[in-house]
């Protein structure tokens, strides 16, 4: 057992704010990520070329740097903007709101491609079909183009939720009071580095776990076909 002093309160404190972030910059990060997907196959140039910048540029910046960019420069930014319109006073950044958006570009960049690859994999013949019979693009897309769609992207979006929660540990570096944080503030405090940093490690594998065994769901809730041959198998006693 772990003897963690007194400090497994704060630890699942930040445990808690640790979540909250994930899940926060996984909502907007699969926006963005959809957003920028459809950019990238409108055929509108213009689109084409801010996806394209978007994706390339986010995706050659390390993630820690991305964080910082957003908090710190989000303040100058902030503060520029409210000059012009005649406020001088100080304008401060929260710290989570700044790590969602830096996850949320980050994850979004990422997905865009997993959305985009995945959109492609889907049979032309089906945006054809569809026209046939006087679907609008819209109808097509939101309703026989993105529900296969999820089939095709959800491995991919279960590896790069795993690299997000684990990416929010940046965060703790401006200051959010999150597992992380809590951990080197436990580890200082102490004197005990390995034991809270192997409990952070615990938890955060713990919850990596989580998120591997719901894509794992969502995948068989999104292949009925594979999960009625499993069922056949299992009843049939094994044999082929």
């Amino acid at each position: 057992m772990f003897d963690l002093q007194g400090y497994g309160p704060i630890l699942l404190q930040g445990t808690i704010l640790t979540i909250k972030l994930g899940l926060a910059s996984l909502v907007f990060g699969l926006l963005f990520g959809l957003l920028g997907a459809l950019a990238k196959l409108s055929g509108v140039w213009i689109l084409q070329k801010i996806a394209n910048a978007y994706t390339t540029i986010v995706r050659g910046i390390p993630e820690l740097l991305m964080v910082f960019f957003i908090f710190f420069g989000g303040s100058v930014i902030l503060a520029a903007i409210a000059r012009q319109m005649g406020y001088t006073g100080r304008i401060d950044v929260s710290q989570f709101w700044a790590g969602v958006a830096a996850l949320s570009i980050m994850f979004g960049a990422y997905a865009t491609e997993v959305f985009r690859m995945a959109i492609q994999d889907i049979p032309k013949g089906q945006w054809e079909s569809a026209q046939s019979i006087g679907m609008t693009p819209i109808q097509t897309l939101t309703r026989i183009i993105l529900p296969q769609m999820w089939m095709v992207a959800l491995p991919g979006l279960g590896n790069l939720a795993l690299v997000l929660l684990k990416d929010t540990a940046l965060v703790s570096l401006i200051g959010l009071q999150d597992l992380m944080y809590f951990s080197q503030r436990a580890a200082q405090s102490t004197q005990k580095p390995f034991t809270f940093y192997l409990a952070a490690a615990f938890i955060y594998l713990a919850l990596t776990s989580v998120i591997t065994l719901f894509t794992m769901w969502c995948e068989s809730r999104a292949n009925p076909a594979a999960r009625y041959a499993k069922l056949l198998h299992k009843h049939s006693g094994g044999r082929s």
